[in-house]
């Protein structure tokens, strides 16, 4: 049987595919697939182009990233209405281990944490406690 890490309720990741490090995560067992704050998201050209939030020597900024490798899917969002959002894939790093995931691409502003991730990523991987958070995080401050 494979060991399951905890994670808190909430945590710090990196996504260092798309250079962001210690960003604000809330782990929600009510979704199923993880989701990313993200602005101006279009396709152009058959390529998919966002803008996500990055700190950089302590402001934040919005970058421009492309992608030709995203798919559309209907996500029901927390409030029950069925929403069309582009998926992209990208690793996320937890307890110094990377993990290659699903993100929907969406508005958070209006939420607390930048970052959402849902059963699809935990699954087998993650216990969660809710007493608990930024498990993943002090483990990394301490390597």
């Amino acid at each position: 049987m494979k060991v399951k890490k905890t994670i808190g309720r909430v945590d710090k990741v990196d996504l260092p595919t798309l250079g962001i490090e210690n960003a604000n995560a809330k782990i929600d067992t009510g979704a199923y697939t993880s989701s990313i704050h993200c602005k101006k998201i279009q396709v152009i050209e058959n390529e998919l182009c966002f803008q996500l939030p990055v700190d950089v020597a302590g402001k934040t900024i919005l970058k421009k990233f492309y992608t030709k490798e995203f798919f559309k899917k209907g996500i029901r969002s927390s409030n029950g209405v069925l929403q069309d959002r582009y998926i992209i894939k990208t690793k996320i790093v937890l307890f110094g281990k990377s993990y290659l995931t699903e993100f929907s691409l969406t508005d958070r502003s209006q939420m607390k944490n930048p970052i959402l991730l849902g059963r699809k990523l935990l699954k087998d991987r993650f216990l969660v406690d809710v007493s608990q958070k930024n498990l993943s995080y002090e483990q990394k401050q301490l390597s």
